[in-house]
């Protein structure tokens, strides 16, 4: 009897070209998100592609490794009081400031990498989120973060001694380029021979070990470059919003990104930028509800979990019979 592969691990070492309705839906994102600054505000879309590039790396953990983490937040906090006290402590230009904090989120990316990765399922999710704990108590308590007030009036200076990014729409223009740069990396990773490995990992462990694959290693490759895409995401936020706080520290952030995830589609290339763009426009359109806007939120998501099984592209996919 002839034995059948398992696809995911035979494969693990092609290299798949780009399908040609992922290349089209790339390119109508990139014309949207450069129409979109002349018909909707601004500040609003830039704080969703950064959210948007905090998912998609985000993603990469969960979607295409399968572990659960319950501490991303601290990689998106720590990366941005690092560039907001690099801009406006050392005052470096904005350009190095991101690049401070993303180096940030990427060493501290190791550091918990190595202590966390070795644990799976429930454990693994209760060690990097007792590791985040940490880190915001960390944040709190120090003397640079300006505590419970955080560092405020942050420069955005001027991007390669070019650019001013004081300009919203120069602002705008400059998150595009760093979120459209972190997602292609990502999808760049998912779909080489790495990213395959990673996908076999997530199906069958065992059977990757025994054909040679470090599980480990490949995990905490994958830990870093979530931890550092998410420091990306973090360092470009504070800049963005003149802003380095202890809400994006806090483990609500962590649960928030694990929202965008599961509601745009789990383990799909557009998902978490869609699950990023639903949640803040439902924070700024219903923000007007008050205290009955947690209430609305949690009904619509349970609505969409409900109608959207997949998550929104993912059913969109499915519908498709496209992978999206």
């Amino acid at each position: 009897m002839a034995t059948i592969a398992h696809p995911t691990v035979a494969d693990a070492t092609a290299v798949q070209p780009a399908p040609r309705h992922q290349v089209v839906a790339f390119v109508v994102m990139v014309l949207l998100l450069g129409l979109a600054p002349f018909v909707l505000y601004p500040v609003f879309l830039m704080k969703a592609l950064c959210f948007a590039l905090f998912a998609c790396a985000f993603n990469v953990l969960i979607g295409y490794v399968g572990l659960l983490s319950f501490g991303h937040a601290a990689f998106l906090g720590a990366a941005g009081y690092a560039s907001a006290h690099a801009a406006k402590v050392w005052g470096l230009p904005p350009e190095l400031a991101i690049f401070t904090g993303t180096a940030a989120a990427a060493g501290l990316g190791v550091v918990i990498g190595a202590l966390a990765i070795r644990s799976r399922g429930i454990y693994f999710a209760n060690i990097t989120l007792a590791l985040a704990q940490m880190i915001f108590f960390f944040f709190l308590q120090a003397a640079f973060t300006g505590g419970e007030d955080g560092i405020q009036a942050v420069p955005r200076g001027t991007l390669f001694g070019l650019f001013d990014l004081r300009q919203t729409n120069t602002m705008y223009f400059a998150v595009l380029g760093i979120f459209l740069l972190g997602f292609l990396v990502i999808y760049r990773a998912i779909h080489s021979p790495f990213g395959q490995v990673l996908k076999a990992i997530r199906e069958n462990e065992p059977r990757a070990i025994s054909l040679g694959y470090r599980a480990e290693q490949y995990k905490l490759i994958a830990f870093v470059l979530s931890a550092t895409l998410s420091g990306l995401a973090g360092a470009t936020k504070a800049i963005v919003f003149q802003l380095a706080s202890l809400t994006d520290v806090h483990w609500t952030m962590s649960g928030e990104v694990v929202l965008m995830t599961l509601l745009g589609g789990l383990g799909t290339v557009f998902g978490p930028v869609v699950g990023a763009f639903i949640l803040i426009g439902l924070e700024n359109y219903l923000a007007q509800l008050g205290a009955w806007f947690t209430i609305v939120q949690g009904a619509i998501f349970v609505v969409c979990v409900l109608i959207f099984r997949r998550g929104v592209v993912g059913e969109l996919g499915r519908l498709l019979r496209k992978p999206l």
